[in-house]
């Protein structure tokens, strides 16, 4: 009976973490803009692993309280992928936006950008040296 409804709750985490991969792939078509797209990618993507990492771990424990060591392992390795997916994911998009940004790309129908206003810091030259 347990086996069952963990067998069903698997099967839904697969199905929202699936849906949401789908979700992210779509936005990657047809979103106009580099930071959009981004924003598809990063956000729906990872929380679609969140869900089809949690069927996996979910299935391995079940395989191992059923007594087969190998659930285990799989259960560790998958919560070691996902800690990875949540780390990397963020950080990576970050950086191509900021990359993107520097380069010059404008967001696709912005009117304000605060980022471009942002004075730059100014130094002081001093007889010492330059100061911040």
């Amino acid at each position: 009976m347990l086996s069952e409804i963990v067998d069903i709750i698997v099967y839904i985490f697969l199905a929202i973490g699936v849906f949401f991969n789908l979700l992210g792939s779509i936005g990657l078509l047809r979103f106009p803009d580099v930071y959009t797209r981004l924003h598809a990618g990063t956000k729906c993507t990872t929380f679609g692993s969140i869900f089809i990492c949690g069927s996996v771990i979910l299935l391995g424990l079940k395989n191992w309280i059923q007594g087969d060591t190998d659930g285990s392992v799989l259960a560790i390795h998958t919560a070691g992928a996902l800690i990875a997916i949540l780390i990397t994911n963020p950080t990576g998009a970050h950086a191509i936006a900021r990359a993107a940004h520097k380069s010059g790309v404008k967001p696709y129908g912005a009117v304000i950008d605060d980022l471009e206003k942002t004075p730059a810091k100014k130094t002081k030259k001093t007889k010492e040296g330059v100061k911040d």
